[in-house]
């Protein structure tokens, strides 16, 4: 009797080293900045710090938003080394399945199988999806967790609407790295789409914050779609969370036609 999704399967299977690995990169970036926040939230020095860099940087920075718990979880979790760690997570995954896959040789004798190219795309867009899910799980989990020892004050109904968007942005990355590799066949040129994707947005929201002149920036980065309603503070924006994942779901979709109209190996 065949197995169902047996793509998805051994995505997960082949990946779930790197999946804790980048668990335990989440974990120790939560546990060393959150617990801080007691000892240097909200203090006068900390606001003199602040009131002493250029207005730009704090600005591009997400610093003005630090001296509150929930301000200072999405400054420097969300907004920073969480963005990093999820957004290289995803963008790696999305590059090797398809385009790591083709590069050596592995995807022509996987194609050689009962599976279809569209099904090569979707299993494995699948075991993305889910990957992205758990580390936002994660993150939600242990940000809870601290939430009350590290005197964050965070809703919980703003978190779950903060880790949703966290996890579709770094999903759009990953599914533009996904798409190019099908497209291309090559994993680099879907490494360079996803970091395009997600260092693109971080820029543009930075540059966009600093000027009214350059606002208009700010409607071509996710990064601001996601976050420039300040979630953890303010809640969810879930117009932009049904755009990033409408996006997503789009690109998996691109990256499906692609790999079925050319060549695979060539």
């Amino acid at each position: 009797m065949p197995r169902i999704l047996p793509l998805f399967t051994k995505a997960l299977t082949d990946s779930w080293r790197s999946t804790i690995a980048w668990g335990l990169g989440l974990t120790g970036a939560i546990m060393l900045y959150l617990p801080l926040y007691p000892s240097i939230g909200g203090s006068s020095q900390m606001q003199q710090m602040i009131d002493a860099l250029p207005q730009g940087m704090t600005k591009a920075l997400n610093y003005d938003q630090i001296a509150t718990g929930t301000g200072y979880t999405q400054a420097t979790l969300f907004g920073l080394i969480g963005f990093l760690l999820m957004s290289l997570a995803s963008v790696g995954w999305g590059a090797a399945a398809v385009g790591g896959d083709e590069e050596s040789g592995l995807l022509e004798l996987t194609l050689a199988h009962s599976v279809t190219r569209i099904q090569v795309v979707l299993e494995r867009a699948l075991a993305l999806v889910v990957r992205v899910a758990a580390l936002a799980l994660l993150v939600f989990v242990l940000v809870l967790v601290l939430n009350r020892p590290a005197q964050l004050g965070i809703d919980v109904g703003h978190l779950a609407g903060a880790v949703v968007l966290f996890a579709g942005l770094a999903l759009l990355s990953g599914t533009a790295a996904l798409c190019f590799g099908a497209l291309t066949g090559r994993k680099v040129y879907g490494i360079a789409a996803g970091a395009a994707v997600a260092v693109l947005g971080y820029v543009f929201n930075a540059v966009g914050r600093q000027s009214p002149n350059m606002e208009w920036l700010l409607n071509l980065s996710p990064y601001h779609w996601a976050y420039g309603n300040s979630p953890v503070t303010n809640g969810a924006d879930w117009g932009a969370a049904v755009g990033l994942l409408g996006i997503s779901a789009a690109l998996i979709a691109a990256g499906a036609v692609a790999l079925q109209q050319r060549d695979v190996g060539v």
